[in-house]
């Protein structure tokens, strides 16, 4: 048994232990409130940014149809964009989303290359020996779209060369304070009932049914179709990179508060159980002292 020295010391550490957690939690609860306001500010765009890469891939008679609107005849290298973290304290959110991308293709014959958003993500496709194509980490606490556009650019570069057949988008939404799920999105080709890589829906391909029965509008371009649409398309494409980011974001400071409120409460009943044996040995102390200060005096009134 522990001398009641080393058990003061561990309560100690113990209780600053749950002082630190506290503290992060208290930083990830103010985080977590400006990151959820940006999502929902960004959600609405991003969704009606989708609906109209949706009517531009199903146009009728249109006479121009951009690259990155069409489906490569053979279908052998994917590209993965993965969003995960920077730092860790958050509980299962890095495991999950990381566990979600990894099982979804260990079965697939594609050749899977990788693009990773946070040091998390990358570190374990390093370990697990995966082909990693680029790395994207120390983005601002609040990144803008000029911040995460490079990422969606290297992800057209790719598939207009060819060196990607398709372009998979992997990251967690944020669904309310104690709820963020892992979801997929085939960001290219684009396709508008696109299969997900475990028919998981994200908020932002959430499209009502009424509107997909609805007539399609025909867009007139001015000044030319392929001058617009090239300008268009990419930018929408590298949004939903964007809003992929916005909603991992909220999603990691949640979790991670709510980690840290898991961590403080668990600490703080270690250091109650810890103090109470540590009385418990005090008293059993006391005891034996008491008890060998009466066995002394007796023997001297004996004697």
């Amino acid at each position: 048994m522990a001398s009641p020295r080393e058990m003061l010391q561990r309560i100690r550490s113990v209780r600053n232990i749950a002082q630190v957690t506290r503290a992060l939690q208290a930083v990830s609860a103010s985080r977590v409130r400006k990151a959820e306001a940006r999502v929902k500010q960004t959600r609405p765009y991003a969704r009606k940014s989708w609906q109209v890469l949706c009517n531009l891939s199903r146009q009728p008679g249109r006479n121009f149809v951009h690259p990155l609107l069409t489906k490569h005849d053979e279908i052998r290298n994917a590209i993965v964009i993965l969003v995960s973290s920077d730092r860790g304290l958050a509980g299962a959110y890095n495991t999950n989303v990381i566990r979600y991308a990894l099982d979804a293709f260990q079965q697939s014959t594609l050749s899977v290359g990788y693009i990773t958003v946070g040091k998390k993500g990358r570190d374990i496709l390093l370990r697990r020996r995966k082909k990693l194509l680029a790395e994207f980490s120390d983005l601002p606490e609040e990144p803008g779209f000029v911040d995460v556009s490079a990422i969606g650019r290297l992800a057209i570069d790719e598939f207009l060369a060819h060196r990607a057949d398709q372009v998979w988008l992997v990251y967690t939404t944020f669904v309310s304070m104690l709820r963020q799920e892992p979801a997929s999105q085939l960001l290219l080709p684009f396709e508008f009932e696109g299969p997900s890589i475990e028919q998981t829906a994200s908020p932002v391909q959430m499209v009502e049914n009424n509107q997909a029965d609805e007539r399609e509008s025909t867009y007139l371009y001015e000044p030319a179709e392929s001058t617009i649409v090239d300008r268009i398309i990419p930018r929408l494409v590298e949004l939903q990179v964007f809003q992929a980011v916005t909603e991992s974001l909220a999603s990691e400071h949640a979790a991670r508060m709510i980690a840290m409120r898991n961590a403080t409460e668990n600490a703080n009943e270690l250091a109650e159980a810890l103090n109470l044996e540590y009385n418990k040995a005090r008293q059993k102390a006391i005891t034996s002292d008491m008890l060998d200060i009466a066995g002394g005096a007796e023997a001297l009134t004996r004697s």
